[in-house]
C-alpha cells in the first residue's frame, strides 16, 4: 500500500514530539508552568527535528506546518508555545 507522503509526516512529527513528553514529563511539566518550553526542550527539539527532515525530506518538512503543529498541540498542551 502506496502511503500518503504528508500523512507520513504528519505521523511521525506527532510520533517524535510524544516521545520528548513520554522521555520528559517533568522537564515538560516545569516547562509549562514556568512558560519555558522552546528552551528547556531546545537540544531535543532540534534533534528531532533533525530526524524529522531526514525522514521526510528537507522539502516536506519545511513546506507543512506538521512540526510546529506537533509541538504546540503535544507538547504544550495545546497552547501556542512554538
Amino acid at each position: 500500500m502506496v502511503q500518503d507522503p504528508k500523512q507520513k509526516a504528519r505521523r511521525l512529527a506527532r510520533a517524535l514530539i510524544s516521545d520528548l513528553v513520554v522521555y520528559h514529563p517533568e522537564k515538560r511539566q516545569q516547562g509549562m508552568r514556568d512558560g519555558t518550553l522552546p528552551l528547556l526542550f531546545k537540544e531535543e527539539i532540534e534533534k528531532s527535528w533533525q530526524e524529522y527532515v531526514e525522514q521526510v525530506g528537507a522539502d516536506l518538512a519545511k513546506s507543512t506546518t506538521f512540526w510546529t503543529e506537533a509541538l504546540n498541540e503535544i507538547l504544550a498542551g495545546g497552547a501556542k508555545a512554538f
